[in-house]
């Protein structure tokens, strides 16, 4: 039985390849051209997809009754780096033209059974907590059982991305014993998301559900397995580059590279640029490494600081390049055969802004999948 489902905000359609060839997407949204020209290179020619904002979107655009509602919706204002506008922001508000289509399907009878929203681990803290709370009262006030996650895509593929998830199952659905559990669970529930809870309203709160899925298998991919011995679109930094790199290191990045550097092998590490406060209280840009075989949470590449690093050690040699958009690509877990954007700025911009696929996947196999199941069944029965 193959399920259905809607995907806004759709970027890359990142989310419908980790759903897999289980699902069939009814309806799809994005409003950036270079995005909806990689969705359609890579979900044959992508003929469900609308290219419009989301607030030009009516019901009247929204085919049949989806099984699955997805949504990542814009994190900008919700960044712990952004500017702390909140859902009231110009980007993240896109949340409400949003959530008043959800409204409408529900008027006219064709409720999605599963409503699953992503974005930055900065929507449980944004404007004090309200901004959740102020999600959690949308799907309370649609009648949803619903809950939140931190995911950390660290579990399937060696990149730091933790992401907020809330899903939502339409009331009158059955809920599979094994997914809710009686309190929160150390490995999806952090301290800030189990404090958000106590901002829910008693309606909000009565519906909620502290979702229980499997711990994910062990990680089999690291960071070394994912670089290309001979990359394309980007080349080697010179040798006064790297030199460039290595002086905007502090004492404590600088031990991490000579270490590397005795390790009597090649170590392969990642590299961001940020400003830092120094002991004289002067900020200055600084390249800090790791070498733990974890990349850092891919970014958009709004400027340099923003682009990841790779630097190669062997010994005495030390080289130094951007990461290659086919890396970054693989680091997100899409397959080889996923169509990347020519341009640099573009294929990074696209990883950058998605949903790592094996972190859908497993929300899919532990969690949407199963409840469709068992409802399923019991129509049957």
């Amino acid at each position: 039985m193959r399920h259905s489902y809607y995907d806004f905000f759709a970027g890359g359609g990142m989310a419908g390849i980790g759903l897999g060839d289980a699902w069939t997407c009814l309806f799809a949204n994005e409003n950036d051209p270079q995005k909806a020209e990689s969705y359609r290179a890579n979900h044959h020619g992508g003929r469900e997809l609308l290219l419009r904002d989301v607030a030009a979107v009516t019901r009247d655009d929204l085919p049949g009754s989806p099984d699955l509602v997805w949504a990542s919706f814009p994190c900008q204002d919700l960044s712990l780096a952004g500017n702390g506008a909140g859902l009231a922001g110009k980007r993240s508000g896109m949340f409400k033209p949003f959530w008043q289509l959800m409204r409408a399907l529900h008027a006219d009878g064709r409720g999605p059974k599963i409503i699953a929203l992503e974005n930055v681990y900065g929507a449980i803290t944004s404007n004090g907590g309200r901004d959740f709370a102020t999600l959690a009262a949308a799907f309370s006030g649609l009648g949803y059982r619903f809950g939140a996650m931190v995911v950390d895509a660290v579990h399937f593929l060696p990149q730091s991305r933790p992401r907020f998830f809330m899903i939502g199952i339409r009331g009158d659905l059955a809920v599979p014993p094994g997914l809710t559990g009686d309190g929160p669970c150390a490995l999806w529930h952090p301290p800030a998301l189990v404090e958000g809870c106590n901002l829910l309203s008693r309606t909000a709160a009565s519906r909620w559900r502290w979702w229980n899925l499997p711990t994910p298998p062990a990680r089999n991919t690291t960071l070394a397995s994912l670089i290309e011995n001979k990359p394309t679109g980007v080349a080697w930094h010179s040798k006064a580059e790297t030199r460039y790199l290595l002086d905007m290191m502090s004492d404590h990045n600088r031990k991490k590279v000579d270490a590397a550097s005795q390790a009597g092998e090649r170590v392969i590490g990642t590299i961001y640029r940020r400003t830092r406060t120094g002991p004289d209280g002067i900020r200055r840009q600084r390249a800090e490494v790791r070498f733990d075989q974890i990349a850092g949470c891919l970014r958009t590449p709004a400027g340099g600081s923003s682009r990841q690093t790779i630097m190669v050690v062997s010994g005495k040699t030390i080289r130094s390049r951007l990461l290659s958009t086919r890396e970054a690509a693989l680091l997100m877990g899409l397959p080889e055969s996923y169509v990347l954007p020519e341009r640099y700025n573009a294929a990074y911009k696209l990883a950058g802004d998605g949903v790592a696929v094996p972190v859908v996947r497993h929300l899919s196999q532990t969690l949407f999948e199963p409840v469709l199941h068992r409802n399923r069944l019991a129509l049957v029965a």
